[in-house]
């Protein structure tokens, strides 16, 4: 996600955002800088999805944006917002504790409904009468997913039976019963927006970078993937379901280790070699990179950080287009026709991953998942003893080859061991 963070408020609201004092001009060239990168990159091929925000805050939120990203700028960097290489990403931060205070000194009391109303009503509206909101519907096709973020070691409330429409205190509702109302709505939207043939959006909140462990739970229940999940190598069981169903991760060491978790400490090596669904991100590359290529940053320190082989890379980079919202035809390009069969079926040539390493993978994860399914069926200690036999057969029939063709040599201390 590129964008600035400023110490001074008034140098944010000048510079930093679509709805500042310059109509967000800068932030437009600021985008259309990094997305000409993106498009002239030589030696390899690099895409993006940027985020933008909606607050929740006002009902116009929606509109504004859209006017900002189809504008045509003119000038140096004419024409809307848009790349092929680029998708945005729209990211709802958490909060709730600012605009129940907007509310203060008013007759109505403001509830958590009305922020949601006010985050989903007009892409609601945009998709059933697109005709009436035309540069919202435009808008929501350059969209690919809805992001959730905020500082998740704040204090936050129990989790709540109340409705949405009776939330109306001032500190922050639970994590997990405002992902659950996000995801929620975007699944009623996807529904709908799939009946009508148009695209739909992912859920891929931040989780997992601080705070409770178990806000990990939630988004293995509701999110497609995730941002950061570092927290997993605290919750082992946790790790394992996210393992099971290939939940994505897309780790930013480099922010990390400004924020949360240096680098020999990050679990990123350990989830990748487990086989978890993980990839490389960046994370405000403003902050916390040195190069006009952050993403390449990133691969090149977790690469020299972790050891990490370019089979490694070659994979990394491969889940990132899996992870990804970009087109069918588009992934087709870059994995292979028959990518969406699975792994296996990606074409090694395009991704560079070695069809020995993906049958490595999808034979441990089919394996896992054949166990786990026996265990569930009652049959676990049957099929673990007669799977025992076989493994103790196999041992005998491969020592009696080594014996019976052993050469004449000097005896060997293990040898009356055998």
């Amino acid at each position: 996600m590129y964008f600035i963070r400023c110490i001074r408020s008034s140098s944010q609201h000048l510079f930093k955002t679509y709805y500042c004092s310059l109509e967000g001009r800068y932030f437009a060239e600021l985008s259309k800088v990094v997305t000409t990168r993106l498009e002239q990159s030589k030696g390899h091929v690099s895409a993006a999805e940027m985020r933008l925000s909606i607050y929740g805050m006002e009902r116009e939120e929606w509109y504004n944006l859209a006017k900002w990203v189809l504008r045509d700028w003119e000038g140096e960097y004419p024409g809307p917002v848009l790349s092929t290489h680029n998708r945005w990403l729209v990211q709802v931060p958490r909060l709730w504790r600012i605009y129940s205070m907007k509310g203060k000194g008013t007759d109505q009391k403001r509830s958590f409904q009305d922020m949601l109303e006010n985050l989903f009503l007009p892409i609601f509206e945009a998709t059933l009468y697109p005709d009436r909101h035309p540069l919202v519907a435009e808008l929501l096709k350059h969209i690919v997913g809805f992001d959730s973020v905020d500082d998740e070691g704040v204090a936050e409330a129990p989790c709540s039976c109340a409705r949405p429409s009776a939330w109306t205190k001032e500190h922050n509702p639970a994590y997990c019963w405002q992902l659950y109302y996000l995801w929620a709505n975007i699944e009623v939207l996807n529904r709908l927006r799939l009946s009508k043939g148009l695209n739909t959006f992912s859920f891929r909140p931040h989780a997992g970078e601080t705070g409770d462990a178990m806000h990990l739970a939630a988004t293995y229940m509701l999110a497609d993937s995730i941002n950061h999940g570092i927290n997993l190598d605290k919750q082992v069981s946790l790790q394992y379901l996210y393992y099971l169903d290939q939940i994505g991760l897309s780790l930013s060491p480099l922010s990390n280790n400004f924020l949360f978790r240096k680098i020999n400490a990050n679990p990123f090596p350990k989830l990748f070699k487990r086989g978890l669904n993980v990839t490389l991100s960046t994370d405000d590359p403003l902050l916390f990179h040195m190069s006009n290529d952050a993403l390449l940053e990133e691969y090149s320190v977790a690469r020299a950080s972790f050891d990490l082989s370019m089979t490694d890379i070659s994979e990394i980079a491969r889940n990132s287009v899996l992870q990804s919202g970009f087109e069918d035809e588009l992934k087709r390009e870059w994995l292979g026709e028959d990518y969406h069969r699975g792994i296996t079926f990606c074409d090694e040539v395009k991704t560079h991953v070695p069809l020995i390493r993906a049958k490595f993978r999808a034979e441990h994860l089919a394996l896992e998942h054949m166990l786990v399914n026996l265990i569930g069926a009652g049959k676990g200690d049957e099929i673990l003893k007669e799977m025992m036999v076989h493994f103790s057969q196999a041992r005998d029939g491969h020592r009696n080859i080594l014996v019976n063709n052993l050469p004449d040599v000097s005896p060997f201390p293990e040898q009356n061991q055998l």
